[in-house]
């Protein structure tokens, strides 16, 4: 963890106010349904005359239910990834398979990392009031397919990257055919799961268990990561591509998956959430994956390799559009901070103390350094 995030996660959040550059709060009541628009970003310019950078601006939080200042982030945190990773394990126990395929997958679904994704799937479902149990397999097939994505994605008919997480990529440790494999071994095992595990548990009822496959489903296919990775890829060195195709890329490719697989509406349904807490939720994770991918371009100009476990630069390189590409690193910087006023606004119809997690995870998002 770095250390501005472990700084207000031992802390807690500090007390002077939350200063963003031009932040559009939602006018409708706490938990209204119906869908909200992302905040426009303005011309880059703009921007950057006043832009609040994310790097060291002092994060606040508002008073009343939404202090969060006695919540231990970090020991949240890492609860769960020990009980994701425990469960991940577990899975990949017993398959039937090759045994380079396995090694394959657990690989790339074992090397580490915050679980931010699961822990969000969690962290959704105890926000509506379901237990932690009971979003363990929702958690753990967002991971599997999130893994499964950065495999293909490194591979060299797409990213061509060597690097993931500090260590070779998934096809220069095992080969393409075999790293191919993998990914789709552990996309249709994230289905495997959620179900099983799902129809399993006494306290997730079957209704429940289909309409997370549904969202799942959405998250990893043509409306989701497949057809935001095509986009990506078609817009390489296209100088034509604005923010609206920007962000068509990354509302698939990156804002789909946490939205609909790793934490809102996944989470939010086998917790039993109502329709429009469900709707609430969503948009949450809809606005943090764009936060997400804002702060990732960022970090890919301003990080290195050794910081970020990849290859730093490499989307400049390949000239791809991204957010300072388009609006400059200040600019870049203030859109994010809208980012996060936009997903920190969505958990105000909440009980505090459940929406805590998600108020600080939206932070750590924002101001993580790799």
């Amino acid at each position: 963890m770095d250390k501005l995030a472990s700084c207000f996660v031992h802390h807690g959040a500090p007390s002077q106010t939350f200063k963003l550059h031009n932040l559009q709060r939602r006018s409708t009541s706490p938990l209204s349904p119906g869908r909200r628009s992302v905040p426009t970003v303005r011309c880059a310019a703009a921007h950057a005359a006043t832009a609040t950078k994310l790097s060291t601006v002092d994060v606040a939080v508002v008073n009343g239910s939404n202090d969060t200042s006695s919540f231990d982030f970090e020991r949240y945190l890492s609860s769960k990834a020990r009980a994701v990773n425990h469960a991940l394990d577990l899975a990949l126990q017993g398959l039937r398979c090759p045994d380079s395929l396995t090694e394959s997958m657990r690989y790339s679904l074992l090397a580490g990392g915050k679980r931010l994704r699961p822990a969000l799937a969690i962290a959704a479902c105890e926000l509506v009031g379901g237990p932690p149990a009971a979003a363990l397999p929702v958690a753990c097939a967002v991971e599997m397919i999130h893994a499964a994505s950065l495999i293909h994605d490194d591979m060299p008919c797409m990213d061509d990257d060597d690097l993931r997480r500090g260590r070779p990529s998934n096809h220069v440790a095992f080969g393409e055919p075999t790293a191919l494999l993998a990914g789709d071994a552990l996309l249709a095992l994230a289905f495997d799961h959620v179900a099983a595990g799902c129809s399993a548990s006494s306290v997730v009822p079957a209704d429940r268990a289909l309409r997370a496959v549904v969202e799942l489903a959405g998250a990893a296919g043509v409306s989701g990561v497949a057809a935001g990775q095509v986009a990506d890829m078609e817009g390489e060195g296209a100088v034509s591509v604005g923010l609206v195709g920007l962000e068509y890329i990354h509302v698939h490719k990156t804002a789909r998956l946490v939205e609909a697989a790793a934490a809102a509406a996944a989470g939010a349904i086998v917790g039993g959430g109502r329709e429009e807490e469900v709707e609430r939720v969503r948009w949450y994770g809809h606005v943090l994956g764009m936060l997400l991918q804002v702060v990732d371009d960022v970090l890919d100009l301003t990080a290195t390799s050794e910081q970020l476990g990849k290859t730093a630069g490499k989307d400049a390189a390949a000239g791809k559009a991204t957010y300072p590409r388009l609006l400059g690193l200040d600019g870049a910087r203030a859109y994010a901070g809208e980012l996060l006023a936009k997903a920190e606004a969505e958990l105000d119809g909440f009980d505090g103390v459940r929406a805590a997690p998600l108020r600080h995870l939206a932070r750590f998002m924002a101001y993580r350094q790799h």
